[in-house]
């Protein structure tokens, strides 16, 4: 068994590792390179190879739990904010090691599959508790049930909160992790292909009931238009056409204007090649009424 030491210092590295993809605009993960992390030089598999629950050799405690997207397991975030992670009904197995990662409060990785061995990573994840009935681990995403003590104690407005903040975290990665790939990691304006330059931009915002987090509700834009789209300052219509704001066609100021906005008036956007993922006319329609008003 390792120390407790160096069991810190890997999972350290582990989330150093998956902050270092996200600063790359890394947002999803295959199983390919998750089971091929190293930590000083020796091969540490974040993954199991056919389980949801990674438990390496020399640890007391689990390092991640994962949920792939074709799962027979109803993994759900419930009413108190947290993951509802089923396991499996034998006592004793993996379910010990996550058990003890509870009873230690360590942090490990939650991986939530995106599509066949694909997945997003939220970190730092803890395991807050345990339904031996139900035969579920509750998960918390972040440390925030620290602040409301005994999470499954909470009162109903730090559910409601805790709830939608959780729904919030799950959704925005994967739906990030989706769009980009529908889009070849390009954006739909100007074709910058540096993942770590684009965003996951939402037609019609995620506050309104009709933002569902589906790729026909996404557009793959760099960070200047998106910034441009949230703010009116340039639209996109039914017919995928681009339309800059008025005012800002008559500015002069710089080649950043005129060459990343002004120049893109006009433009027809690149779309997704399957039909399904191609952003809503309609979506597109109510937003660009917006963009006209």
């Amino acid at each position: 068994m390792d120390s407790p030491e160096r069991q810190a210092a890997i999972r350290i590295a582990v989330f150093t590792w998956l902050d270092k993809k996200l600063a790359e605009g890394r947002y999803e993960l295959t199983r390919t390179e998750l089971e091929a992390f190293q930590y000083e030089g020796e091969r540490l598999p974040l993954l199991d190879t056919a389980r949801g629950i990674r438990n390496p050799r020399n640890f007391e405690a689990s390092l991640s739990l994962m949920t792939s997207y074709d799962s027979p397991y109803s993994d759900v975030v419930g009413e108190d904010g947290l993951i509802h992670y089923r396991y499996q009904s034998r006592a004793g197995g993996d379910n010990v090691k996550v058990s003890r990662a509870r009873e230690l409060g360590a942090p490990l990785v939650y991986f939530q599959g995106v599509r066949s061995a694909v997945f997003t990573a939220h970190y730092p994840a803890y395991v807050v508790g345990e339904s031996e009935e139900l035969r579920t681990f509750f998960v918390a995403l972040d440390e925030s049930f620290k602040f409301f003590g005994d999470p499954l104690q909470m009162t109903g407005d730090q559910r409601s909160y805790a709830e939608r903040v959780v729904q919030q975290r799950l959704h925005q990665p994967v739906f990030r992790a989706r769009v980009l790939h529908a889009y070849l990691a390009t954006c739909a304006v100007c074709q910058l292909r540096h993942p770590e330059l684009l965003d996951a931009a939402h037609i019609i915002d995620d506050k309104n009931k009709l933002g569902l987090p589906t790729v026909s509700n996404g557009l793959a834009l760099c960070k200047l238009h998106h910034a441009a789209y949230d703010r009116n300052l340039l639209g996109i219509t039914p017919d995928y056409t681009v339309a800059i704001n008025k005012a800002l066609l008559l500015e002069v100021d710089g080649p950043m204007l005129k060459h990343g906005l002004q120049e893109m008036n006009g433009r027809t956007i690149s779309v997704p090649s399957r039909p399904a993922d191609r952003p809503s006319k309609q979506g597109l329609s109510l937003r660009f009424a917006e963009f006209m008003q």
